[in-house]
């Protein structure tokens, strides 16, 4: 069981790194005030034994695609092309005997081969915020707790691969993956589009001032601080002093490098789009392979309730190119196997198209695609039928998948077990997730 530090703000509040500013200043890049960096003493003492990657294979990880605002599974990955219900979309055969998707990814659609595409996802959650919460962390939201998301749980079970942060969230939305109760140390860390560098990782000073700064930190500020306060067993350090060695590992490593997709060949770049979230897509592809467990790459511009089908597409164009390179650059990297790739968002869009040509919120039959990990290749779980009707909205979903069963199955390919008991800052036990893991998605 693990064992967690109280963070200052409990219980029942979120602000942690994911609350500051992108553009994080040196001096709260070396503060004493949570995030990533004090998780590198205090989670190696309580890290758990389960994942042990063995020499020379990768550790598993996770890339999430999150489409906030709610992607239209009929515009995207369960078309009805000529129903009512359907629309504009049109369909397109797939690199899948028998399975079609919304000729709106055209790139996608040679990919499929790699994915499992579930149809029939059931949510609980119909408001953008709380249901966001519940699709990253697997559980509705709850005023007596914050609950992990996946990355999060991953990166508490080992602390290992990195020297830079291990859970990093590009072009974050409005709810960023967070470390919830685990501690602020597990939130993601924050960027922005890879084309600008990481901000305050460069000192702006010439090299001595920048060594004397370091001395007095740790010659007479340090010393002060420690005084009376919680040090380090193994080394008589605080936890001050650890994050200060940890952002200083961070400011030299060549792993920093990961961020910059300038590296990559001008083919490649093409290949996930010119655009930030094509950029941050390769980006998550790079930093996998230096050993990050969790990224998080958000792209907005879904919440159709007016004018579904051109916002739809033009989201849609975005997706295409990055979700396509990502599956095919780590099938291609032999890093598929090891890597969840997850692409949703947090509920569906209606059946039914209202007054303003839009569609309006919905968790009654959504899409979401997994790949890698063990899951199953070239896959299609579950089904909605062409009529749907909004007055009976669970009429018509075949083999329905909950958001809590698809936590513990991705938990599981992960190689944690979900039924596992966390404790909370106050003692209470919590499980990783209360879902069920779904054999029949995985290989």
């Amino acid at each position: 069981m693990l064992i967690h530090e109280r963070p200052k703000d409990h219980p029942g509040a979120t602000r942690g790194l994911c609350d500051l500013p992108t553009h994080l200043s040196r001096r709260r890049l070396l503060g004493a005030g949570g995030g990533w960096m004090l998780g590198n003493l205090a989670t190696r003492l309580a890290r758990a034994a389960e994942i042990k990657s063995d020499s020379g294979r990768p550790s598993p990880a996770v890339i999430l695609l999150w489409m906030e605002g709610g992607p239209s599974q009929l515009e995207t990955f369960d078309p009805k092309p000529g129903t009512l219900v359907g629309g504009d979309a049109r369909a397109i055969d797939t690199s899948v005997r028998g399975l079609q998707i919304a000729s709106t990814l055209p790139r996608v659609a040679e990919q499929m081969h790699r994915a499992t595409l579930i149809r029939s996802m059931i949510g609980q959650e119909g408001d953008h915020e709380r249901a966001m919460y519940h699709v990253k962390s697997g559980f509705r939201p709850d005023p007596t707790l914050v609950h992990p998301s996946i990355g999060s749980i991953l990166c508490s079970a080992d602390d290992s691969g990195a020297d830079i942060p291990r859970h990093v969230s590009i072009l974050p939305g409005n709810w960023p993956a967070r470390g919830g109760y685990l501690g602020a140390r597990f939130d993601a860390f924050k960027t922005g589009d890879p084309r600008q560098p990481v901000p305050d990782v460069v000192p702006r000073v010439d090299d001595d001032r920048y060594l004397a700064r370091l001395n007095d930190l740790s010659n007479v500020v340090e010393p002060n601080f420690r005084r009376g306060r919680l040090v380090d067993l193994q080394a008589s350090r605080t936890l001050h002093a650890a994050s200060t060695a940890a952002a200083r590992r961070m400011m030299s490593s060549d792993q920093l490098s990961a961020f910059d997709v300038s590296h990559e060949s001008t083919a490649d770049r093409r290949a996930f789009g010119d655009h930030a979230f094509g950029r941050g897509t390769l980006a998550a592809a790079r930093l996998v392979e230096v050993g990050v467990r969790c990224v998080e790459v958000t792209l907005g511009g879904w919440d159709s309730h007016v004018n579904n089908h051109s916002l739809q597409t033009s989201a849609c164009e975005k997706l295409d190119t990055a979700l396509s390179a990502l599956l095919a650059r780590l099938a291609e990297r032999g890093l598929l196997e090891s890597t969840v790739v997850v692409c949703g968002g947090e509920f569906g869009r209606t059946p039914r198209i209202n007054p303003a040509s839009g569609r309006d919120h919905w968790v009654h039959g959504f899409s979401t695609l997994v790949a890698g990990g063990g899951f199953r290749a070239g896959h299609v779980h579950g089904e909605t039928a062409v009529d749907r009707d909004d007055q009976k909205p669970s009429a018509g979903v075949r083999d329905s998948v909950t958001i809590e069963d698809l936590h513990a199955t991705i938990l599981h390919a992960l190689g944690l077990d979900p039924t596992v008991e966390l404790d909370t800052p106050v003692g209470r036990p919590m499980k990783r997730s209360e879902g069920a893991v779904l054999h029949s998605l995985l290989t």
